[in-house]
């Protein structure tokens, strides 16, 4: 980057980015299609001045929150507890329903993420004991307790880590070792993986270091220090190199503008598919650690 230019103080890679709210007038979506309401919408009344209400489109029905405000267009978000539309207090109640029916295609796919997500973390957590597997560069290691070994063993070929630790080692024991070992893993694999793209775009970094952040995979600060989510370790390379280069690439283009973009092509020409597995798998839906 030019030393006259002064770029922001940070920017990151943000794992939610399909989850903010998005606002705006529904003129902006292009054609809006009336909807077909099978039947007078339902309203609740619920504390906050929100109430709740419920409409059919195209075989789709949908309840949302609505929210009246001196915001001075319809704003729309959706997160675990569904749709919720904050309005302005001269829309008509058909107005609105003519931007549900504009946005129905991304309503109904982003309540669907949501549900996804819910029954992905119902599922059970891992169980730490001899034989729990654990994802590692995108493939399953199995845990081994080995007394026998004055060290953790890491057997790439077989797919099996072996701790230090006796039979009746408790899951918290095995929990901290395993995590100890991922952790001193993405160290070594991220460092190796920032030296060499680094050098492809022909920039330098002044360090990194790994995060445990809940919202996002990597970030970096125009000092060219780089923090990258340890979790990263838990998905294949390509995953790794995509948020590398993606962080490396700020330290030509301080903003995701299509300059931007056309860096991170140019050292990894593959990160569309990256980018999309990384939007549907926020760090929250990994292995429970």
């Amino acid at each position: 980057m030019p030393k006259s230019a002064k770029p922001p103080a940070a920017s990151a890679l943000d794992t939610r980015q399909l989850d903010l709210p998005l606002f705006g007038s529904p003129a902006d979506e292009g054609a809006l299609v009336p909807p077909a309401v099978s039947a007078p919408p339902r309203q609740e009344p619920t504390p906050n001045g929100v109430k709740l209400r419920r409409v059919t489109l195209n075989g789709h029905t949908i309840e949302y929150a609505l929210k009246r405000s001196s915001r001075r267009t319809i704003g729309f978000s959706i997160d675990g507890s569904g749709l919720a539309i904050t309005a302005p207090r001269w829309v008509t109640l058909a107005d609105i329903e003519t931007a549900i029916a504009g946005k129905e295609r991304w309503i109904v796919a982003k309540l669907a993420e949501w549900q996804t997500r819910a029954e992905q973390r119902a599922l059970p957590r891992i169980e730490w004991r001899d034989g729990a597997q654990i994802p590692y560069l995108g493939k399953p290691v199995q845990i081994a307790l080995a007394s026998a070994n004055a060290s953790l063993v890491f057997d790439e070929r077989n797919a099996t880590l072996a701790l230090a630790l006796p039979a009746h080692a408790d899951a918290q024991q095995i929990k901290d070792r395993v995590q100890g070992w991922l952790q001193t893993e993405a160290k070594r694999v991220f460092g190796e993986r920032l030296d060499y793209y680094a050098q492809r775009l022909g920039v330098a970094y002044k360090g990194y270091a790994l995060s445990s952040a809940a919202t996002r995979w990597g970030s970096c600060s125009s000092d060219g220090r780089i923090r990258l989510n340890w979790r990263l370790i838990h998905f294949p390379m390509s995953i790794v190199d995509y948020v590398v280069a993606h962080e490396l690439a700020h330290l030509r283009e301080m903003n995701h503008s299509p300059r931007f973009w056309q860096t991170v092509e140019s050292i990894f020409p593959e990160f569309r598919e990256a980018r999309h597995t990384l939007k549907h798998h926020p760090p929250e839906l990994l292995p429970t650690l």
